[in-house]
């Protein structure tokens, strides 16, 4: 018995060695930024500023440019199975997290953004808002899907090279997942929200853009029927916001493995998207609009947004802002009933929390997770975080 304690101790300190890789791994996580912080930069500001002197120098030579998909207003022919793949492996997602949450329980915190996968909820202290506990422990409530896979909306762009929507028409127009959005303006037709699909290209004279094409072709007859927004008593849900699919799984085994394999889909497709069609976040909180520029709804209430007469600050999005990323505890054996505590909380790894629950719903996640899920880091005893170096 005693030789099996040394052994422990023993492995116990040669993972400590390890401590500088499970610091970077912890490091590739998104830090969660302070209220007076911004968002990092997705192109170099640098970069950025020389692409401005470039396009001043074009705007003041009168020539005509041509521009290629999408600038022009043409969708990108090879994108359009993407969108369709990518909307697609939505809906199983959402129906693979809605069944797996039944068994699984998901908690929040009705006090922060904290969110736990899992029976029992962790213990770790990290509840630091105005009407905390004193202990700083979270005040934990059942959750469900929207815990794990939180909705983002955008304005839905009738014509994603049209103006932005103004500060009087936010009433006005559609907002629906952003998601969807990048879906429709990469070619996804939803009878719900119709978008112009031009059949000739947009060209650029002297910095401004010169549409050549009719509001609506001779041969499009639909334009009495065509609303750009709807009352939203009578807006019906998008395509792919069904979360109940006819699945042939029997456990929630095969319904993890499939949401994995969805969520991957998803996600490549998803940043495939973005490197064509832009999406635009705000830098200092999470409002988003798919499309080549931001709206002017005057609605930001982060830092400093009196300066701005709360207009967001506009900058290129990452795929975390898109899904809106949630990340959480990782548990390594929930079967057990482990409870995570603040003492050993250096110990522990993360996950995605959808994937952190198809984790604990018995699928495999990818090797790209490993390090972040701190697999090679041997969790102490209480009475043995004291001998670890």
């Amino acid at each position: 018995m005693f030789r099996r304690r040394v052994v422990s101790i023993l492995n116990l300190c040669s993972n400590a060695a390890l401590s500088t890789i499970s610091k970077s791994a912890m490091e590739a996580l998104p830090r969660k930024l302070k209220k007076a912080e911004k968002k990092p930069w997705v192109t170099s500001i640098h970069e950025l500023k020389r692409r401005g002197r470039v396009d001043k120098q074009e705007r003041r030579v009168v020539r005509e440019v041509a521009l290629r998909p999408p600038e022009n207003g043409l969708l990108v022919e090879k994108l359009i199975p993407v969108a369709h793949q990518v909307l697609a492996s939505r809906s199983q997602l959402l129906a693979c997290v809605s069944r797996i949450s039944e068994d699984i329980p998901i908690y929040f915190c009705s006090l922060c953004t904290e969110v736990h996968v899992g029976h029992p909820p962790h213990k770790i202290r990290t509840c630091n808002v105005s009407g905390s506990q004193k202990n700083k422990e979270h005040t934990w409530k059942r959750g469900g899907v929207d815990h794990v896979l939180p909705v983002v909306e955008s304005f839905h762009l009738y014509d994603r090279l049209g103006r932005a929507v103004s500060h009087n028409e936010r009433l006005q127009v559609d907002r629906i997942p952003a998601l969807v959005e990048l879906c429709i303006q990469a070619g996804v037709d939803l009878p719900e929200y119709p978008t112009r699909r031009r059949k000739f290209p947009v060209y650029r004279v002297a910095g401004k853009l010169i549409d050549f094409e009719k509001r609506f072709p001779k041969d499009d007859f639909s334009e009495k029927d065509i609303e750009t927004f709807r009352s939203r008593g009578t807006i019906k849900k998008p395509i792919g916001d069904e979360n109940h699919l006819n699945l042939p799984y029997d456990d929630i085994k095969g319904f993890a493995v499939r949401g994995v394999e969805a969520w991957e889909i998803l996600r490549t497709g998803a940043i495939q998207l973005m490197q064509t069609y832009g999406v635009q976040t705000c830098g200092y909180c999470p409002e988003l609009q798919v499309g080549p520029k931001g709206h002017r709804v005057r609605q930001c209430q982060a830092f400093k947004h009196q300066m701005r007469d709360g207009q967001h600050a506009w900058q290129e999005a990452t795929i975390d802002d898109l899904l809106a990323t949630v990340y959480v505890w990782h548990v390594r054996n929930p079967h057990a009933g482990d409870l995570l505590v603040d003492s050993l909380k250096r110990y522990y790894g993360k996950l995605p929390a959808v994937l952190e629950l198809f984790s604990q719903a018995g699928a495999q996640v990818g090797d790209d997770y490993y390090r972040m899920m701190r697999e090679d880091v041997v969790v102490p005893e209480l009475d043995e975080e004291k001998f670890v170096v």
